[in-house]
């Protein structure tokens, strides 16, 4: 088999009752120090990790080599020199679907605990996986992975059971040919782009190791940085490094959690546009955490949305980002405005309800919704879908017009954040250029227009 990926903290790492360690400038195996492997010597931990045959698998924070020249842990990938054991289902030949039903239990402080309780399935091509923080997403990924024991459930990629519960099935993580790509990337500090890349193969022949680095290398356009370190190259070369250190042992699946935070819109979708067109060959699932709409628009073509450990719906992009139904996946998606309302009456007829926002007498119609007139609702709005005008509107289609005034104005990069009090607090974006001509100021009267349908009613 080729190397199956192995992961070890960066402070520490175990395989049966070896405890590796990092500390600054070297390596110590075991609690008592009885061996260990200074910077120069880092090659010499390589080996002796692979004739160790290491296969223990933990998930930790990466650090890199400083400028104090710390030598730390980060993702390996080890020997296997076994085949995975795996048990083919009956009727499941797609290679290229995986499914999961996971229940998982985490328990927090004192009576507090987590419940992850999802069913999914992803075909070949990206999806992606869209939450507010502490949604389960990561929590998700770890058990596909191994990383993670779920409690209940059911894991099948390319038609192999990875994990299931009801059959005491659990596939070691080395062995389940997931490729795992995080945030923090952790490529080995003292190893070159091409060494790193390797590092999973060597269990190949010299040429066919060499032909598989050689594709994946010029795949990701990274060819002309192999003899360079990771100290030595941008951020952008270091996640193609990453990408291609994961994939040039031909996994299963593919799992990434925000792997291409930090980087410009331009880099990321150039990225993208690389990984697509590697795995239009390949045609294996890959799961995509994120937190940016902006990459959801740009890379999805199916998102699943996650809340409270529970999948709260699933589509294409816009159908799930531009109409969501709960609070905190709203506020993640980029809806600004978060208004408390009290129905005041139902008008059937007209597909509306009119609501009274907050305390204030500022009333809207938004559209009807599975409310009684008194009843307590969460309204949703975006900061681009309000227009603003200088004088009151007249002859509109939109429903909602409210009066107020400028509280501030502030530019952030191309966009200019407005303020405004009309009894409630609303955030509207403005061009500078719309800012100059309509001569805005703090304290300046203004009318807001608001059609019924850009109000979302979440839970």
């Amino acid at each position: 088999m080729p190397g199956d990926p192995a992961v070890v903290t960066p402070r520490s790492g175990h395989r049966g009752g070896t405890e590796f360690r990092a500390y600054p400038g070297r390596i110590w195996r075991g609690v008592d120090g009885g061996r260990k492997f200074g910077r120069r010597h880092a090659n010499g931990f390589d080996r002796h990790l692979r004739s160790r045959a290491v296969t223990g698998i933990r998930r930790g924070q990466s650090h890199g080599a400083g400028s104090s020249g710390d030598f730390v842990l980060g993702i390996v990938r080890c020997i296997c020199r076994e085949s995975p054991r795996v048990d083919a289902v009956a009727g499941e030949v797609n290679a290229t679907i995986l499914t999961a039903r996971i229940r998982k239990e985490r328990r927090g402080a004192g009576a507090s605990s987590f419940i992850l309780d999802v069913s999914i399935e992803a075909s070949s091509g990206i999806t992606i996986l869209f939450g507010p923080s502490g949604a389960g997403k990561s929590t998700l990924l770890d058990s596909v992975a191994g990383l993670a024991r779920p409690d209940e459930g059911r894991i099948v990629a390319g038609g192999e059971v990875l994990f299931d519960s009801a059959r005491g099935i659990d596939v070691p993580a080395p062995k389940r040919r997931t490729a795992y790509v995080f945030q923090t990337l952790a490529l080995f500090p003292h190893l070159s782009a091409e060494e790193n890349v390797s590092y999973g193969l060597m269990d190949l022949q010299e040429e066919e190791r060499r032909k598989r680095v050689e594709a994946i290398l010029k795949a990701f356009r990274v060819e002309k940085l192999r003899r360079q370190r990771p100290a030595e190259i941008s951020g952008g070369e270091k996640q193609r490094i990453a990408l291609a250190r994961s994939l040039v042992t031909e996994p299963r699946v593919l799992l990434l959690d925000e792997p291409l935070t930090g980087l410009d819109a331009e880099l990321k979708a150039a990225i993208v546009d690389d990984l697509r067109a590697w795995n239009a060959a390949k045609g294996i699932p890959i799961l995509y955490v994120t937190h940016s709409r902006e990459e959801v628009d740009a890379l999805g073509v199916r998102v699943i949305a996650l809340d409270n450990g529970r999948v709260v719906s699933v589509g294409a992009p816009m159908d799930v980002l531009d109409a969501p139904r709960r609070k905190k996946l709203a506020q993640a998606a980029g809806f600004e405005n978060m208004l408390s309302a009290t129905v005041l009456d139902l008008r059937e007829a007209d597909g509306v309800m009119r609501v009274r926002l907050g305390e204030s007498a500022c009333q809207i119609e938004v559209p009807l919704g599975y409310a009684a007139a008194g009843n307590r609702v969460q309204v949703a709005v975006r900061a681009g879908d309000i227009l603003l005008a200088t004088e009151r509107p007249h002859g509109l289609s939109a429903r909602n017009v409210m009066d107020g005034r400028i509280i501030s104005l502030e530019q952030r990069g191309t966009m200019v954040i407005a303020r405004v009090d009309c009894g409630v607090i609303f955030v509207v974006h403005v061009t500078p250029g719309a800012v100059r001509a309509l001569e805005l100021t703090a304290g300046h009267r203004v009318w807001l227009v608001l059609k019924t349908h850009s109000c979302h009613l979440v839970e």
